[in-house]
Formats: C-alpha cells, sequence, structure tokens
C-alpha cells in the first residue's frame, strides 16, 4: 500500500490508521491529566480563608483543574500517549489479523 507504514513486527497501518491512534492515546493521556491535576487540587486546604470554600471553590478548581490538563497536553504532555501507541498498534494488528482469520473461515 502506498503510504502506509510499517511496523516492527510487520503490521502495515495507514496514516489515518495511525492519526486515529495517535488521537486516541493523546485523549487518554488528557483524561489522565485531568483526573491528576483534580487529586492535586483535592488536596488543597478548602476552608473559607483560603479561598472562600463552598460550591464555588469546587467549581473553580475543576475548571482549573480542566484547564492546567488541557496545557500540559498541548505542550507535549507527560509522553503518555508516545507509551500507549506501541500497545494501541498491536491491538489493532491483531483485531486485524483475527478478522482476517474469521473472514477465511468456512461457514
Amino acid at each position: 500500500m502506498i503510504g502506509t507504514t510499517t511496523t516492527a513486527s510487520g503490521y502495515k497501518a495507514s496514516p489515518a490508521q495511525l492519526g486515529a491512534l495517535r488521537a486516541q492515546a493523546e485523549e487518554l493521556e488528557g483524561v489522565f491529566l485531568n483526573t491528576l491535576m483534580k487529586e492535586m487540587f483535592a488536596s488543597l486546604n478548602t476552608d473559607s480563608e483560603a479561598m472562600g470554600g463552598g460550591f464555588g471553590e469546587d467549581t473553580w478548581r475543576g475548571m482549573q483543574a480542566e484547564q492546567m490538563a488541557d496545557a500540559v497536553a498541548k505542550a507535549g504532555g507527560i509522553g503518555l500517549a508516545d507509551s500507549l501507541m506501541g500497545d494501541l498498534l498491536k491491538l489493532q494488528e491483531a483485531s486485524q489479523n483475527t478478522l482476517g482469520t474469521t473472514r477465511g473461515m468456512q461457514p
């Protein structure tokens, strides 16, 4: 195929497939970073003297965590997406091999 990339195991992936897998890996990294930031903010003192406390502070901290996670992800993340790409490619290859084997079977 023209424009394909061959992985170390011989699986041929199109640029569209690689792009979709990359987007999934980056999305998962974003979710992880958002969770990480929310937990970081959850450990801060939330009394009324610190930031006012209450529902407004909780809402603001959630939005701040989301924005910080987004900024980290846009700056290149923490490398989680890069690490996930190999595993996602292996899963894609395995599903293609299974699909190909299933298609070749007699009913």
